[in-house]
């Protein structure tokens, strides 16, 4: 069973590239020789000057395929980073304040006074 043909697929460079040289093209014989090296027909070119004169060559650049990206891309991606490093900040905050919550337990069971909080710990 043969291989379907593949269509093949022109780039906007390509074709802006092939009209200009086609454009340059004075001599006898040079557009001829253009089309065949390329393997392209002459219906090709007429196509494309009609799409660069109409300014649409530009848009013809080929479209990625997808999900598009979202605007907010960077945003959404900076929001979720900082809520990841808020909740690691958060849980560390929790462990601090149960090790002081066991120091002042163990103080207590003791009997050591520990330093208050408005005395900065420079007590003679």
């Amino acid at each position: 069973m043969p291989e379907r043909p593949v269509r093949r697929r022109f780039t906007a460079e390509y074709k802006l590239r092939i009209l200009g040289e086609a454009d340059r093209a004075t001599e006898h014989g040079q557009l001829g020789a253009l089309l065949r090296r390329e393997g392209l027909y002459s219906s090709h070119l007429t196509t494309w000057r009609k799409q660069r004169d109409e300014g649409t060559l530009a848009g013809l650049a080929p479209k990625r395929r997808g999900r598009k990206a979202s605007p907010d891309a960077p945003l959404l991606a900076e929001n979720e980073r900082l809520k990841r490093e808020n909740q690691r900040l958060t849980a560390k905050l929790r462990q601090a304040e149960t090790i002081i919550d066991v120091q002042k337990k163990l103080s207590e069971i003791l009997g050591v006074a520990l330093p208050s909080p408005e005395s900065n710990g420079s007590e003679p």
